[in-house]
């Protein structure tokens, strides 16, 4: 299955090919402020799934909390991130699910740095749980 993410104006774009290898709901302060929303989910997609990128991103290096480098990709023109490159998901491309603007897309199967977790927020029991990046359990 291939499927295309864009930036709001549509002036950058990503395509993949087949299922993410991982989907996420990060909690983080970074994604907070990242989105302006209390989560972000990225699918996380292995390089070689990448097909293809239209248009020029401009870069922004993160400062995480965990020590791990991460860059966000976005949009020049409307500030929109597209893809995330992550040291912890190295030779993997992040992307944020609502950039797909499908509905059926699969669920995210985990909810990461639940420990800055907006107390009102909850996911499903199913999904594995992660206080930080390197925890077992929140």
């Amino acid at each position: 299955m291939e499927r295309e993410a864009r930036c709001m104006c549509g002036e950058l774009r990503i395509k993949t090919s087949g299922e993410p290898i991982l989907t996420l709901a990060c909690n983080c302060h970074n994604c907070q402020r990242r989105t302006g929303s209390v989560f972000g989910v990225g699918a996380y997609f292995d390089n070689s799934m990448i097909l293809e990128k239209k248009g020029t991103a401009r870069k922004f290096d993160i400062d995480t909390e965990s020590g791990n480098a991460a860059t966000s990709n976005f949009c020049e023109k409307c500030g929109s991130t597209l893809y995330i490159e992550a040291e912890m998901f190295r030779g993997m491309t992040g992307i944020p699910v609502g950039c797909f603007t499908d509905p059926n897309f699969p669920e995210p199967t985990l909810a990461a740095w639940c420990r800055s977790k907006y107390q009102w927020v909850d996911f499903p029991e199913h999904w594995h749980s992660m206080d930080t990046q390197g925890s077992d359990n929140a």
